[in-house]
């Protein structure tokens, strides 16, 4: 499969996009949401929350896809090639020998001219019923059953002997969604490194997502962390300033501000954190009036925060072997993907480029609450007429007001519940 190449100013570094499977029927997504349920049932059902929302988000070249169709991927990885990303990270549903939309993942496997390298992030969580906001609702859960170490290092052994595989120094890549949810992280350790020197791989570079607040990843016995954004953010809620339809109960920020807080950790090269960014985040589609929007994620933004990840990466690692992680090209249902759609169309792959090649962009493009989106203010010494059926959603104003000024709150009890994946 022929693609383009372009000169890149960060030589040593790999970029790597989670990637996220659902996008094809499996028994049971029919079973419990309805038959041919897949990412894109939601996606499109997604509806604006506030004046000058982009929702929902449509595809474009691609369409929507179904990703047991070969050429969909195919058409997927000459995308990414020709735009500066290196590999693929796919999302790896395992429970207790379990598997979950395994079919994407398994095609590209078997078929060689799938020619673009990747790694696995094994998402560890329970499946609950998040799609309709019934989160304690468990569907499948992570038993962790004595065997399952073992278990589950088997299940990955095949990918890690194809050539395609990542490499950090020769040892294959593992990603895990959320190490503090194993019973016993550094036995696991033990037992996968064991398990694969027992069968000719004798390294393997097992990386925590910083899906938690601790950075010690070696507490977890693993050899690296990647940030995971947006996941323990502590930024402000503009929500009491933007003109929110009156249902909506969820989260406003600023884009400059997660992207902001994230480069400002300090790692240095003691520490083995992979930087990550990503292009633009809305949740709409899967929390609905409970979303968190991330105003101002467009192409210009991603460009200066990518460009900077790039830059401090070579920093604190300089000459080094380095992998920079985009979540995600395909999060459609977290507003959140790389792939064209029909407001943007190709300018955020045209982003990557840009970064890539050692972008010139000094500042942030858009910031605070867009003009259009900005909630009306009353002429001083005038009565302002509210619109018929006002009065009823006056409450949830209040609740919002309250919710916003209490500080401490914008975040913890949100992300507390919410996955954010």
């Amino acid at each position: 499969m022929a693609t383009k190449t372009f000169d890149r100013e960060f030589e040593n570094i790999r970029t790597i996009a989670f990637y996220l499977p659902q996008y094809h029927p499996i028994p049971e997504n029919d079973q419990w949401w309805g038959k041919g349920f897949t990412e894109w049932t939601n996606v499109t059902k997604a509806k604006p929350v506030f004046t000058g929302h982009y929702q929902p988000h449509f595809p474009s070249d691609l369409g929507y896809y179904d990703l047991r169709v070969r050429e969909t991927r195919h058409e997927q990885i000459a995308l990414a090639k020709a735009n500066g990303i290196d590999g693929f990270c796919y999302h790896y549903y395992w429970f207790s020998g379990k598997r979950l939309l395994e079919r994407p993942v398994d095609d590209m496997l078997a078929d060689p001219e799938s020619d673009i390298p990747f790694c696995l992030c094994w998402a560890n969580e329970n499946w609950t019923r998040r799609w309709d906001g019934h989160e304690n609702e468990i569907l499948i859960a992570q038993e962790y059953q004595p065997e399952d170490d073992l278990e589950f290092i088997k299940s990955i052994e095949p990918y890690f002997r194809d050539p395609r595989y990542i490499t950090i120094n020769g040892a294959p890549i593992l990603i895990v969604y959320c190490p503090q949810h194993l019973k016993n992280a550094r036995k696991s350790v033990q037992v996968w490194r064991e398990y694969c020197a027992s069968v000719g791989i004798p390294k393997i570079h097992l990386t925590c997502a910083l899906t938690h607040r601790n950075w010690d990843y070696a507490s977890f016995g693993f050899d690296s962390g990647v940030e995971f954004p947006p996941h323990g953010i502590n930024v402000p809620n503009l929500s009491a300033k933007v003109d929110l339809h009156d249902d909506f109960q969820g989260l406003c920020v600023d884009f400059s501000a997660i992207a902001e807080q994230y480069l400002g950790h300090n790692y240095g090269p003691e520490n083995n954190v992979y930087r990550s960014v990503f292009p633009s985040w809305d949740n709409t589609a899967r929390r609905k009036e409970n979303a968190m929007v991330v105003m101002n994620g467009t192409p210009e933004n991603y460009e200066f925060w990518l460009s900077r990840a790039l830059r401090q990466t070579t920093q604190d690692f300089p000459g080094q072997e380095r992998l920079v992680f985009v979540n995600a090209w395909n999060e459609w249902a977290e507003g959140c993907h790389l792939e064209p759609d029909r407001e943007y169309g190709h300018a955020f792959l045209e982003a990557t480029q840009a970064a890539l090649r050692g972008s010139n962009m000094t500042r942030w493009t858009h910031v605070g609450i867009p003009e259009k989106s900005r909630r009306n203010k009353s002429t001083k010494g005038s009565a302002k007429r509210l619109p018929y059926g006002a009065h009823k959603s006056l409450p949830k104003r209040a609740f919002r007001l309250l919710r916003d000024t209490v500080s401490g709150r914008l975040f913890k009890e949100w992300l507390a519940e919410v996955r954010t994946k």
